[in-house]
């Protein structure tokens, strides 16, 4: 038995190498290899975490090399913590508090303490609680109302908003409510659903769907860098079959004649916003062994560049440190998904209501704009309505404070249970997709679809963010995360117009739904899920894009492109979408032109 232990103890010499690989350190010395494996067996470590510990050892000792000499003081020093003892506290007798003796335990003296140390010193004597005492009996711990069953409510019967929400002037007292700003497509449509038992909505590609949590931020630093070079490959490969190059050259290669190259853009400050004279061009490991070089974009009349894009273009390098770009060549979209025509409730016109959040406005937490939304679904009985988060804003100045006494999972299940109810004889499918800002969720992306528990209705669709859904054969691309304005910060161009088009087209050729690198400090990118969850599998119907920039309709390589603006402005209204789709059947012959499976759309002030 012990020999088996031992066995499953043993560390491999090749898992070593590959360990310590990572780090760029060759295992050379014998005598070396077989004291690490000694340590690793008396320690009880694998490959990695010997890796591990001897990185954070060397780093703590001037970067110490990999010798004889460096492992056996590094194992003395292993061998004293390990050595360190331990102080046993004495353990106090436990106490099962019930309903009967909690209020006597409870020291309210404690708690206080408590919560300075997390307090500002500013806010100390602020915030410090007015304890009860026998002349001012009229005051009532909050926390001890709940535990002795106090008919304390946290909502409002049939509301959002939680029950001490004060509703907002501002709100209350906008103007414009119900006017359209932005129309799209056919004139005097009427929007009213035509039955929502005639809708199928699924997801595009079901076995690359994400349906449920996975655990985040466990990737290791090499995954994260074969996940990125595999997109430069990828969609190198792409340009150079679509514009026939015969062959990519490395960028730092120096030759006295033109050459093609491709890679991604990058920025050569460490901070600041890319500019005309901070382009650089990473190559791919298989043509350029991941060298940069800086592009010169002084003879390029129009251009528009952002840090992320892959790019190819022809230019002269003949000191191997700068390619004066000559010509950069256009991006390519993924072709659209063709029609299947055993579909179910294919062609059936189909009408949608979009709208995102945040759902309250800033200077209050009732959810007001939710309920004015409600009445429109009570009016126009759409057969879709899609709701982006987020849906309790980790923005909020509320939340910010700490100020609210509702735990936010709560408040959430109480928003989707009352739409649920609300619109149960309009029988109007419900999507919901999270966001970045929901503070109750993941906060990463790609993000998994919220999780209720005893909703299991077949018209209440829980997806992730980004994903790609069809309805009745319409393909339909969403995501809550704001890439439009990110990639605004970040773009530099010269000669091009129409921004909001070209932002739209960078999503579109580089077939990704956040193109952008190194991201946005608000987004949590999981690489490890992004190539399968993030790319677009093909060029969507309709994608929509909800942006703090303003709302728009637009009609960008064929694809419609909606961004619904946010249901609330600070503290006023703001708009939402609704849409009419429909995939009519597939041209009987070729080379016929395609009809826009997005026949009209409005934003509307709310």
């Amino acid at each position: 038995i012990l020999g088996d232990k031992m066995a499953r103890l043993a560390v491999d010499e090749e898992d070593l190498a590959q360990e310590f690989g990572t780090f760029d350190i060759k295992l050379e010395d014998e005598d070396v290899v077989d004291k690490l494996k000694e340590l690793c067996m008396v320690y009880r470590l694998d490959a990695s975490d010997m890796a591990d510990e001897w990185m954070a050892f060397s780093i703590s000792n001037n970067s110490a090399n990999l010798t004889m000499d460096k492992l056996e003081q590094f194992e003395r020093e292993r061998a004293s913590k390990t050595k360190t003892p331990k102080v046993k506290k004495e353990k106090q007798p436990s106490v099962m508090h019930d309903i009967s003796n909690i209020n006597k335990d409870y020291n309210a003296e404690a708690e206080d303490d408590l919560l300075d140390v997390y307090s500002t010193p500013a806010s100390k004597g602020k915030n410090k609680r007015m304890l009860t005492t026998p002349e001012n009996m009229t005051v009532v711990n909050k926390k001890l109302t709940s535990v002795t069953r106090s008919p304390v409510v946290p909502f409002s019967p049939g509301s959002f908003s939680p029950v001490n929400a004060t509703p907002s002037q501002q709100y209350s007292s906008r103007t414009g409510a119900g006017d359209t700003v932005v129309s799209y497509g056919a004139q005097g449509v009427k929007w009213k659903g035509q039955g929502a038992d005639r809708v199928a909505i699924q997801q595009y590609d079901r076995d690359n769907a994400l349906t449920e949590k996975y655990k985040h931020m466990y990737y290791r630093v090499i995954d994260k860098s074969n996940v990125l070079n595999d997109v430069i490959e990828d969609m190198a490969n792409q340009l150079q079959q679509s514009h026939s190059i015969e062959n990519l050259q490395h960028v730092a290669w120096p030759c006295q004649e033109p050459i093609t190259v491709s890679g991604r853009v990058c920025c050569d400050m460490s901070t600041g916003r890319l500019n005309a004279h901070s382009v650089l061009l990473e190559g791919s490991r298989e043509t350029s062994a991941g060298k940069t070089v800086h592009l010169d974009l002084s003879e390029v009349t129009a251009y528009s560049l952002f840090p992320g894009q892959i790019v190819a273009c022809d230019g002269l390098n003949t000191t191997g440190g700068k390619l004066v770009v000559s010509k950069f060549y256009e991006g390519v979209h993924l072709p659209f998904a063709e029609v299947d025509e055993s579909s179910e409730n294919l062609s059936v016109p189909v009408q949608v209501l979009v709208a995102a959040g945040p759902f309250t406005p800033t200077n209050s937490l009732a959810y007001e704009p939710l309920e004015d939304l409600l009445k429109y679904l009570n009016r126009d009985r759409p057969d879709v309505c899609v709701l982006m988060g987020p849906f309790v804003d980790s923005k909020h100045e509320s939340i910010e404070k700490c100020t609210v006494e509702v735990p936010y999972d709560e408040m959430f299940k109480k928003i989707v249970g009352n739409l649920i109810h609300a619109t149960e004889q309009l029988q109007t499918h419900l999507v919901f997709v999270p966001s970045q800002r929901d503070v109750h969720h993941d906060y990463v992306y790609p993000q998994p679809p919220f999780a209720v528990d005893g909703v299991n209705s077949p018209r209440v669709h829980f997806v992730s963010d980004p994903c790609t859904l069809t309805i009745n054969g319409v393909v339909v691309g969403l995501t809550s995360t704001d890439i439009l304005f990110h990639l605004g910060g970040e773009e530099t161009s010269r000669g091009c117009t129409d921004r909001i088009g070209r932002l739209i087209k960078h999503l579109i050729t580089q077939q990704s739904y956040y193109p952008l690198y190194p991201p946005s400090e608000d987004v949590n990118i999981d690489y490890e899920h992004f190539e399968q969850f993030c790319r677009l599998q093909t060029t969507p119907d309709l994608l929509i894009l909800p942006s703090d920039l303003r709302y728009f309709v637009k009609d960008v390589l064929e694809c419609v492109c909606v961004n619904p603006g946010r249901i609330t402005k600070a503290q006023t209204g703001g708009t939402f979408a609704r849409l009419a789709i429909q995939c009519p059947p597939s041209p009987s012959q070729d080379g016929a032109e395609r009809k826009a499976r997005c026949t009209a759309a409005e934003v509307v002030r709310v």
